[in-house]
């Protein structure tokens, strides 16, 4: 029997390897591929657009700054394209010019995106109607988010036994503090800013006052947007449109036709064939989708050999290289983007798309003091996406120009830091003891397995004052403002781009459309096309840079675990991990951003 067990786990061992080598040579096989599949596609993408198309929106696909092609589609089919944000904007443009396109077709069913990515959608859209060409939009399930983009459709059909949501918005913060006590876990927390609610999870049970105003007031604004949007397709007014969500009138399909959100109430099978009459199509007849990931690669550029560079920065600010597959703005990587646009003639401005909740204190300056030289060669314009806040406000604020859309959320001008003391949990709980021996009183600094002394507490918050002060001079800077002024707006507090309008915060309300604008007339260009860095990454050079990382099965197996069964919670737990991981303990950043729905 020992025998049958050695022979059992060898050859179980010896499959292992061989797996693990043979994804190894796939992946390099494949990757050598890649770029041949991907000029293919570009060179076939016309042919896919056929006469009397509709171009297809799903609005429960999440939209990132950046789309990314999909080399393995030559084996799982689908799409070869997943469309990012850039990708829909510059396909809907597209389409409003192209004869093969004859409208667009919105289906809904929950959006996971940003109420920023929202917005840009819907003035997409908006602008797509001066076409003359059809919008419709359509749901078994229309929530409120899906709808606020729907709304612009001269058409909006719900399943007879669907619903379209109009309640209202809601935050909710989940507290661990009651956890850590049971756990004996004790944060040790230093912070700047009465309104820098990152770190009230693990202090309090409940919300601040400041942090309860400040998400009321983001509320206000984002919810006036809404009723804007309702107003426009119902021709009710605002006043009304917020009686109706308060009193919990729309309840069904029914109501929602009956008070004019709704167009009327149609399966989906009647929705295509309204789609085919619209294109001319027979009852037997295949309707010609075409998805935006598809689409886009039948976009032109206009031909010209001056440049003006999309700097993506999307994610949170980390220190050093980038890793694995997360969406990060890492300082080391994110400096040799900035480098290449700096250093390439052909760039004549930058436009620096911003979509981040900040981060790393340490990286944001690194990252600022690039923007910086590069600034002194051409013009820098920031456009912000759905965050900019904290450190993703500290590498705007230096920028030629800021532009934001209404709801975009900015500000957070704070710093904090935080560790932990789990000595108690590891002597009480689990019985486990630390010791030790040191030749200098900080040689242990900082130590998870004992309690902060009052001076390790005093260095930590000097270092907070420090680079809070920083922070606000550096703003201060930028936007040419005072000191004393940027704390009163500051004091880590979250503003919209609205708001961040009249504070001074924002330049101008507008999209990044409008940033582009902005940066050719800094840099006096009438002819200039667009390209954007950095370039979109195929998802197999992901997987084959999260290989040479280290166990690819283990990382994706973990991450894919982690996320389908913490839900909305991973999110959070992800940058704990990533804050854990840095080298400094001084943060600008709002990890727990209440979600607004």
């Amino acid at each position: 029997m020992k025998q049958f067990f050695k022979f059992f786990f060898a050859s179980f061992l010896a499959l292992v390897v061989a797996g693990i080598l043979f994804f190894a040579v796939f992946f390099i096989v494949i990757g050598s591929i890649s770029r041949s599949v991907s000029g293919a596609a570009a060179k076939e993408a016309e042919s896919l657009v056929k006469d009397n198309s509709i171009l297809y929106i799903d609005l429960t696909d999440q939209y990132h700054e950046l789309g990314e092609s999909n080399t393995l589609a030559l084996f799982t089919g689908g799409s070869s394209q997943t469309a990012g944000l850039h990708d829909l904007m510059k396909s809907i443009a597209y389409a409003k010019t192209d004869d093969k396109i004859k409208g667009i077709y919105i289906k809904t069913g929950g959006s996971p995106n940003g109420q920023a990515t929202a917005q840009q959608i819907r003035q997409a859209l908006k602008d797509f109607k001066q076409s003359g060409k059809f919008i419709y939009a359509y749901g078994d399930f229309m929530p409120q988010a899906d709808y606020y983009i729907a709304s612009v459709a001269d058409s909006i059909f719900i399943n007879p036994l669907g619903s379209v949501e109009l309640k209202g918005l809601t935050s909710n913060l989940v507290f661990f503090k009651g956890a850590l006590d049971k756990l004996n876990v004790q944060p040790e927390i230093f912070y700047c800013g009465q309104f820098k609610s990152a770190t009230e999870p693990f202090r309090m049970d409940k919300m601040s006052e400041p942090n309860r105003k400040q998400i009321a007031a983001l509320q206000s604004d984002m919810w006036n947007e809404m009723l804007q949007a309702v107003s426009e397709h119902t021709h009710a007014d605002t006043a009304a449109v917020n009686t109706w969500a308060k009193t919990g009138a729309i309840q069904n399909a029914r109501d929602a036709v009956n008070y004019k959100l709704a167009d009327g109430t149609r399966y989906k099978d009647e929705v295509e064939a309204l789609l085919r009459s619209k294109t001319g199509k027979s009852e037997r007849d295949k309707i010609s989708f075409i998805a935006a990931g598809d689409y886009v690669k039948n976009v032109t550029d206009p031909s010209s050999d001056n440049q003006i560079a999309i700097l993506v920065a999307e994610g949170e600010i980390v220190d050093g290289e980038k890793q694995g597959s997360s969406y990060q703005i890492a300082s080391e990587t994110f400096i040799k983007e900035i480098r290449k646009v700096k250093d390439n003639d052909k760039v004549k401005a930058v436009v620096m798309r911003v979509n981040s909740p900040g981060g790393s204190a340490l990286a944001s300056e690194v990252i600022l003091r690039e923007l910086q030289l590069l600034k002194k060669k051409k013009p820098l314009v920031v456009s912000m996406g759905d965050l900019a806040a904290s450190g993703g406000y500290y590498i705007s604020c230096q920028a030629d120009s800021i532009f934001a859309l209404p709801n975009t959320i900015t500000g957070s001008i704070g710093v904090f830091g935080m560790m932990f003391n789990t000595q108690a949990f590891f002597n009480q709980k689990l019985g486990v003891t630390f010791d030790g021996e040191k030749n200098a009183p900080y040689a242990d600094f900082p130590n998870m397995n004992r309690p902060m002394t009052e001076q390790e507490k005093k260095f930590i918050q000097n270092g907070v004052d420090t680079i809070y002060m920083t922070f606000k001079s550096r703003v201060a800077a930028g936007r040419k403002m005072n000191v004393d002024y940027v704390d009163s707006i500051g004091q880590g507090r979250v503003w919209t781009g609205t708001a961040g309008l009249k504070n001074g915060l924002v330049d101008a309300l507008g999209n990044l459309d409008r940033a582009i604008r902005s940066a050719a007339a800094l840099a006096k260009l009438k002819d200039y096309r667009t390209i954007t860095c950095p370039a979109p990454e195929d998802k197999m050079d992901r997987l084959m840079r999260m290989f040479s990382q280290g166990s690819v099965s283990e990382k994706i197996l973990a991450e894919q675990f982690l996320e389908q069964e913490m839900g909305k919670e991973y999110r959070w737990f992800r940058i704990l991990r990533t804050m854990q991981q840095q080298k400094n303990h001084v943060w600008m950043m709002m990890p727990f951003i209440p979600e607004i729905y």
